[in-house]
């Protein structure tokens, strides 16, 4: 495909122009109300940064605390609620916005677009990510943070052994800061598949775009099964729905099957992103360009299909069959291979350049020697008989921080010395970073090698006091001294980073040679990233601030970018992206409100909380609504519509992502039915009170208005809309009439089950309802995509009630 670049322009008079669009307002107003992604992204880095500061102090509090046999520095609750809160923390508010805020500021520079594809939806997400943070922390501040372990494995965490608050600040505080997650992997699935620029292919978008497309399906597929255990721990807290309760056909082991569906992947939703900078970072410091793209795009695609199959690798001691610890060693092993591949494949590319030893290139070194190390150690954890040695002990502590920090923290940094030019457009001031380097080096290995000994010696995981073993007191007091050396080195790389924002001088365009599509930009990067859309390979610095592209300037005064097709990426139409709102920040205070309702029992009022956030996505499909078709000249000679009245929108590409991490949860939940019916003890189930004929009728009315309403969809027309959600209004009525018939859901965990599973379809009707009302408020001209939104929720929601019918009729047959 050859595009013709427009004609070049004055570039100041097009910075100006674009500026006033894509520009924010000054003060606290624009800091509440920017979508712009580069504000954004930062806003996450910086957040996450601050959160690792907190968790790296608890870190010494632990180390403290276990320096001596009988450590009186903590006592044994405070100690529980610091080592639970140190891995939250570095989990969830740390490793996983880290990455996101990498994403949502380098994708778009990389990829030749101008923002994310819903620059909202991140702004959403990072409010998100702040109230629920600052729940976990208001909560530690107080003494009621969680105290069961960053896995909060039931029971222990249930009513009876942690009857305070302190769990449910875990359970809904982690799931208010995964719907941040989620937004995040919509964003970045939608806009690397939708918005890369004209002609770049798949099979040549940067390395770092295929890394974050594999992490961003991970996260879709990965998050929805603790979501889903905590939603079902939550709803057994707080109204005895008996999920996890043994006496009543649950099973403690559900959980921990749920955790670890999510757990595993976990570990390589951090690591992927982190070998997408170093693939990115090392070929420059090389002097080269990477070896073998093809054979790390094989890798990714094995990294993100392997990594579902390896949950059951950290349950190999609660006593599942043979032949299944058999498989999962296997696969547990089999993971290396990919990852190997990587490894090699940035070895080969070291071995054919001219490495320099910058400063980015030492963090690239500690990570070769630190993660390498962690893969080994994994590869031991695999073999079962080991792993029952090893099992919950300090080995298995080291191992972890081995993967974590050797392969997410060195390489981050190594990425934030390498970007930051493009962040602040000044160079670093020299010494102060190789030292910082060299003390979290040393630091981390003293600290972490040590560890592996100390577990090999039978030190168990999370205890505050070893007083009869007083032969671990040695290696004990060696790792906290080495940890104190390193949390002196993160200070200084932290002083490192804002020594280099006030003292450094200013940068030029691509500091580092790199000669990459982000670097070719201004420094500072200005708002709108680039005046005009590339739609050559190699486009200069001088021909797109000039506008020699697509879409230069804002001549219709809107935030317009350039949406193609998913494999080749040939322009379809223009998208028309939403500007400064205060819709992000006041959603996310709604639902942080309906949170915070939660936690303080009132369940009364929690409703009203609902229906805020019911007002407010509302009016977020207002943007949009008044903005008239029209046809774009793209570049000379190509003529192309925007989105108003397009069905295959990026709504309907972030839709069929969304759908996607609901299959996941969906499915996450018929295996906890399978899981419970076949594993649990106290089955088979006590007889059901449901009469036959009425549940049969209302069942027959819940289906046949969900058909109704899906019919309606796809037929069409202006009375669509209004046909489906008075179909979906019948549908919520016959499901509210089951309600009211359903056995107890406080007497079996069947029961409770089947319960869930009428709220899981309530909550997809009467979504439904809004989306159809909001294609009816669309029509006619702008409600194309919203119809198209609304038919696919629709199926959806039919396919899955059709499912747990068939699975609520097979419960009674087997019955």
């Amino acid at each position: 495909m050859t595009l013709s670049p427009h004609p070049p322009q004055r570039a100041l008079a097009l910075h100006r122009e674009l500026e006033r669009v894509w520009g924010r307002p000054r003060g606290m107003r624009g800091f509440l109300m920017s979508v712009n992604h580069s504000d954004i992204g930062l806003r996450f880095m910086v957040l996450a940064g601050i959160y690792f500061g907190i968790g790296g102090i608890l870190a010494m509090l632990i180390r403290t605390q276990l320096a001596t046999p009988r450590g009186a520095f903590l006592d044994s609750p405070l100690y529980n609620q610091i080592f639970t809160m140190h891995g939250s923390i570095m989990m969830f508010l740390f490793a996983i916005p880290m990455l996101e805020g990498l994403a949502m500021y380098l994708l778009p520079k990389m990829l030749g677009t101008r923002d994310m594809a819903f620059p909202r939806l991140s702004a959403f997400g990072w409010w998100c990510y702040l109230f629920g943070g600052l729940i976990l922390l208001g909560a530690l501040a107080t003494g009621l943070a969680p105290d069961g372990g960053w896995f909060m494995y039931a029971p222990l965490s249930s009513r009876e052994h942690s009857p305070g608050v302190n769990a449910d600040v875990w359970l809904l505080g982690i799931t208010f800061v995964e719907i941040s997650a989620l937004c995040a992997a919509i964003e970045i699935v939608v806009t690397i598949l939708r918005l890369r620029a004209p002609g770049m292919r798949l099979t040549r978008m940067p390395l770092f775009a295929w890394y974050m497309l594999g992490t961003a399906v991970m996260m879709l597929a990965g998050f929805p099964p603790l979501i889903l255990g905590s939603v079902l721990l939550e709803l057994e807290r707080a109204f005895d729905w008996p999920f996890f309760d043994v006496a009543r056909g649950g099973d403690s082991l559900l959980w921990q099957h749920l955790f670890w569906l999510f757990g595993h992947p976990e570990v390589y939703i951090i690591f992927l992103p982190a070998a997408g900078a170093i693939s990115t970072i090392l070929p420059v410091m090389c002097r080269t360009t990477i070896l073998g793209y093809e054979a790390i795009v094989a890798a990714i695609l094995g990294l993100v299909f392997l990594s579902f199959g390896l949950w059951v690798h950290h349950m190999f001691t609660v006593g599942i069959p043979q032949m299944a610890l058999a498989f999962f060693s296997a696969a547990s092993m089999l993971v290396a291979v990919p990852t190997g591949v990587q490894i090699f494949a940035w070895i080969g590319t070291m071995w054919k350049g001219r490495p320099q030893l910058s400063l980015p290139m030492l963090h690239l070194l500690g990570f070769f020697g630190t993660f390498v190390m962690g893969g080994l150690t994994g590869v031991m954890l695999a073999v079962v008989p080991f792993n029952w040695q090893a099992h919950d002990t300090a080995f298995v502590t080291a191992h972890l921080h081995y993967v974590l920090i050797g392969g997410f923290v060195f390489p981050m940094m190594a990425a934030a010395v390498y970007w930051l030019p493009l962040i602040s457009g000044r160079v670093r001031v020299r010494g102060l970073g190789e030292t910082a380097f060299g003390l979290i080096f040393l630091g981390f290995h003293g600290t972490f090698f040590i560890m592996h000994l100390t577990g090999l010696l039978g030190m168990p995981r999370r205890i505050p006091t070893y007083a009869d073993h007083p032969e671990w007191m040695l290696p004990n007091l060696i790792s906290t001294a080495f940890a104190f050396m390193m949390a002196i080195g993160f200070v200084l790389f932290a002083l490192d980073l804002l020594l280099h924002g006030v003292f450094g001088r200013r940068s030029p365009r691509d500091p580092w040679d790199a000669g990459t599509l982000e670097w070719t930009l201004p420094l500072p990067v200005p708002s709108y990233n680039i005046a005009a859309q590339p739609v050559a390979t190699q486009p200069s610095a001088v021909a797109l601030a000039r506008g020699e592209g697509a879409l230069p300037g804002a001549p219709r005064g809107r935030r317009e970018v350039l949406a193609g097709s998913t494999l080749d990426a040939r322009p379809q139409h223009v998208a028309v992206l939403p500007g400064n709102s205060l819709l992000p920040v006041a959603t996310a205070a709604v639902i942080g409100i309906f949170v915070l309702l939660l936690l303080l029992g009132a369940y009364h009022l929690a409703p009203l909380a609902l229906l805020a956030v019911l007002a407010c996505g509302w009016a977020w499909h207002r943007f949009g609504r008044d903005i008239r078709p029209a046809r774009v000249a793209v570049t000379p000679g190509l003529i192309l519509p925007d989105q108003t009245g397009l069905r295959d929108s990026l709504t309907s590409t972030g839709t069929v992502a969304l759908l996607v991490a609901d299959a996941a949860l969906f499915g996450s939940f018929l295996f906890a039915v399978g899981f419970l019916g076949v594993i649990a003890p106290e089955w088979p189930a006590p007889a059901s009170g449901l009469a036959p004929a009425p549940t049969l009728t209302l069942i027959g009315l819940v289906m046949v208005a969900l058909l109704a309403a899906s019919v309606a969809g796809r037929h069409g027309g202006q009375a669509a809309p209004l046909a489906g959600a008075l179909a979906g209004l019948a549908a919520l009525a016959g499901v509210a009439g089951l309600a009211l018939m359903l056995d107890d859901p406080t007497r079996h965990a069947r029961d409770a089950l089947r319960a869930a599973a009428l709220g899981f379809v309530a909550l997809h009707i009467g979504v439904g309802i809004v989306l159809a009302l909001i294609a009816r408020d669309r029509q006619p001209g702008t409600g194309a995509a919203a119809g198209r939104v609304w038919r696919l929720w629709q199926d959806f929601t039919l396919v899955t009630a059709a499912a747990l019918v068939l699975v609520a009729a097979g419960q009674e047959a087997l019955a």
